[in-house]
Order: C-alpha cells, then sequence, then structure tokens
C-alpha cells in the first residue's frame, strides 16, 4: 500500500496506523530499527545476524552522575534538526530526573511540545497487558501453560496446541492479523481482528521459532477479559493505572481523541515526501479509532508514567519474583528484530554491551515513535517519543533517539 492513498483517506484511520506496523510489526519497530545499531553495529535490521550468547553480567546501578541539562537538551534540539517536528524525552540516572522537549508539538497552530504531553505509545500497550496477565497468574487465575482453547473454545482453529506463554512470546505462530487489515476503516471488535488472522495458515507449528504478531495480544485481551470476568480496560485500570497514579496514562476503547495536553502526531501525505520539503507535506494523524490495535497498542500515556511503570515493574512492585522471572525469560528473537535481540513476555530485551541490559519496548503508530527502555534495576532510564511516522530513509530523527539512548542509559 502506497503512502499516496493516505492523502484521499480519513486522517488517522487504520490504513495509516497500518503502513507504520508493517515496517517493524508495530512493537519493537521504529524505536529498535536504529536502536538496533547498539547490538549489530548498523541502523539496519539484519537477519543473517547471529543471535548474541545470554550475558552473564547484569547491568550495574548507575554510577556516573547525570547529563548536563543543557547537552540533554541539545540532544533533543538535534533530534528536531534530524527531520522530526517535534520531540519529547525523559532521561532518568539514579534519583535525579530530567525531562524535556524541543520542535512543534502542534504545526497547524505553532505550539511547542512540551515535556508532560500525551501520546500514543502503540507496542508499549503489550509490556501492560501482559503485566496483568502475570498478576492473574500469581493469583491462580490463570497459567501461562493453559491452552487456548481452554479459555477461548473455537476461536482459533489449532487453540488446543497454543499456551498462553506462546502467545505472550509470540512463538505461537499465529499470522498477524495488522498484515491484512480490510479497508475501508472502520470499528473493530477483538474477535474480528482475530477472525482476519484465522483466515491466514499459521506460520509454524506452536512454540517452534518467534514471530512477532500482534494476534497474539488480541487473544491474550480477550482471556484476560474470560479469566477476571472484567474488560480489559478496567483490569488496566484497578491493577496498574490506578495503583501507581498514571494520571496520563488510558487505554481508550473506541475515543478518538486524545485528552489535553497532548503532542500532534504526523506522517507524509506522500510516498515521495522528505524532510527537506517542509511540514506542509504533513499530515495530522493525531485522531484515529484506536479499536484495531486493542491489546496490541491502543494506549495513551506520556514520558513520566511509562518510566514510573516500567521502573515499578522491574523492581518487583507490580509482579512477585516468580512472575517476574517469567516475564523476563527470553527467546531468541535475532532472525526478526537483529542481532542479540530477545523477546520475554511483553519485553524486549537489549544487550548493547558494557555488561548492561536493556528492558523495555518499542511501539509505532501512524504519527508516533516510541522509546522506552531501562536498565535491569530501572537506576537509568529513557523515555521518548517523536511526532512522525513513517519517517522516510535514512530515518535520522529515530537515530538521533537512539544514539540518546546509547550515550545516557546504554554505556
Amino acid at each position: 500500500m502506497r503512502m499516496r492513498r493516505l492523502a484521499a483517506r480519513r486522517v488517522g484511520g487504520p490504513e495509516d496506523t497500518k503502513r507504520a506496523m508493517r515496517r517493524h510489526r508495530v512493537v519493537v519497530a521504529g524505536a529498535l530499527v536504529a536502536v538496533l545499531l547498539l547490538v549489530a553495529g548498523a541502523a539496519v535490521l539484519r537477519s543473517r545476524d547471529r543471535p548474541a550468547a545470554p550475558a552473564s553480567v547484569q547491568a550495574p546501578p548507575a554510577t556516573r552522575a547525570p547529563a548536563d541539562p543543557a547537552v540533554l537538551q541539545r540532544q533533543l534540539d538535534g533530534v528536531v534538526e534530524a527531520g522530526a517536528p517535534g520531540v519529547v524525552a525523559l532521561v532518568r540516572s539514579g534519583p535525579r530526573t530530567w525531562q524535556g522537549a524541543s520542535g512543534l508539538g502542534d504545526l497547524g497552530a505553532k505550539r511547542p511540545a512540551r515535556a508532560g504531553d500525551r501520546f500514543r505509545i502503540g507496542s508499549v500497550t503489550k509490556s501492560f497487558v501482559a503485566t496483568v496477565a502475570l498478576q492473574l497468574v500469581g493469583e491462580d487465575k490463570l497459567g501461562l501453560d493453559d491452552h487456548l482453547a481452554r479459555w477461548l473454545p473455537g476461536l482459533v482453529p489449532n487453540g488446543d496446541d497454543i499456551t498462553v506463554r506462546q502467545l505472550l512470546n509470540h512463538t505461537s505462530g499465529l499470522y498477524d492479523y495488522a498484515d491484512d487489515l480490510p479497508e475501508p476503516p472502520r470499528p473493530f471488535q477483538p474477535w474480528q481482528l482475530v477472525a482476519i488472522a484465522t483466515g491466514h495458515r499459521p506460520l509454524f507449528a506452536p512454540g517452534k521459532r518467534f514471530s512477532y504478531s500482534n494476534t497474539n495480544y488480541i487473544l491474550a485481551g480477550l482471556i484476560i477479559e474470560r479469566a477476571s470476568g472484567q474488560r480489559l480496560a478496567t483490569q488496566l485500570q484497578q491493577r496498574i493505572i490506578g495503583p501507581l497514579d498514571l494520571g496520563d496514562t488510558k487505554f481508550p476503547a473506541t475515543e478518538q481523541e486524545i485528552a489535553s495536553p497532548y503532542i500532534h502526531g504526523y506522517a507524509p501525505r506522500d510516498q515521495d515526501w522528505q524532510v527537506a520539503d517542509g511540514p506542509a507535506g504533513l499530515l495530522d494523524v493525531t485522531k484515529m479509532d484506536p479499536s484495531w490495535a486493542w491489546a496490541a497498542g491502543a494506549m495513551v500515556s506520556s514520558t513520566s508514567d511509562l518510566a514510573h511503570f516500567y521502573q515499578a515493574l522491574l523492581t518487583g512492585r507490580l509482579l512477585d519474583p516468580e512472575q517476574l522471572q517469567a516475564m523476563q525469560t527470553t527467546v531468541d528473537a535475532s532472525q526478526q528484530f537483529g542481532h542479540g535481540v530477545r523477546y520475554g513476555l511483553g519485553l524486549t530485551l537489549l544487550r548493547p554491551g558494557c555488561a548492561t541490559e536493556l528492558w523495555g519496548h518499542g511501539g509505532a503508530l501512524a504519527g508516533y515513535r516510541t522509546t522506552a527502555f531501562s536498565t535491569n534495576d530501572a537506576d537509568r532510564q529513557l523515555v521518548a517519543t517523536t511526532n512522525l511516522n513513517p519517517e522516510p530513509e535514512p530515518r535520522a530523527a529515530q537515530a538521533a533517539v537512539d544514539n540518546l539512548l546509547r550515550r545516557e542509559v546504554s554505556c
């Protein structure tokens, strides 16, 4: 599907976001593409790379002083100079947290981006959904080795062979419905998204290998609802959003607007658009029906809320040790996402060197690219979102964000 179609479509519809997801499968998408230069030595995903050997040294606590705020601000300014209309970011080192913004959050009004702006987080949603599932496991209301058919009988043809664990770590072999969303854009029910996926043959037998599929998390969301007896939005609110007081975070059902303050998201109206062409060639794609993404990527949040969530998660405030260990038990994802990348249950693991492990997730929807990674003890963190997606090659703005991750969090 060519970008030229964007100009003729309802702004913010599934087709806009579909392009972003197809590039690198919504989840680690834009945020990981250039992040992988840390582990692969290039900003290009290379399936020929071999998986890295497991690291035996965990990330040490931060011992260096955090960067000077003026230095951090210059780095954000560099993201805008590289082509993003705007960027919001949070950098944490030990007890010190810096939040900043650069560029424009609203091109039409020429309003600057603000550090506290909300945005669509895309597949960072998956970390939240996996956490709820694992809390239910800890309460003996759900089992990681339960078969899909136990909770959703008849919904998936081979549901007797797929476990909850295989959904959460993307080893189910199920086709990704996001690769075949129908047109024109319209609201979706979760079961309709599953039906799109089951209209295609499985990619492989369950458990054989990793293949990122948003279908897995639609099914995980449905299982959470069946096991808990409540809507997924209610479970997220009661178990994570409320207890952590994440005031900027929401799991919208069908709401197309983002509550203020928020940073607008933009996408090129034409496949030939380049950064040098200027903002006149960009469409505002902020408004959209999120039902097509649901448990795979519909949430809205802010940099401070995401940093707080990952800090609570990685330090054991949300999960018991057994469940956190299960979440951080990974499978090789290098064939799809590049050398050294591994995937747990709703968490991506990067090992960029320097005896450092980075845990988190990336997200890409039309108009937004989010990077959210922390060291294993959450002592150092980066959360950043740019408001341009898809970004034309060479994706210089995202590369600038990843350079910030490397300098301030990795080593």
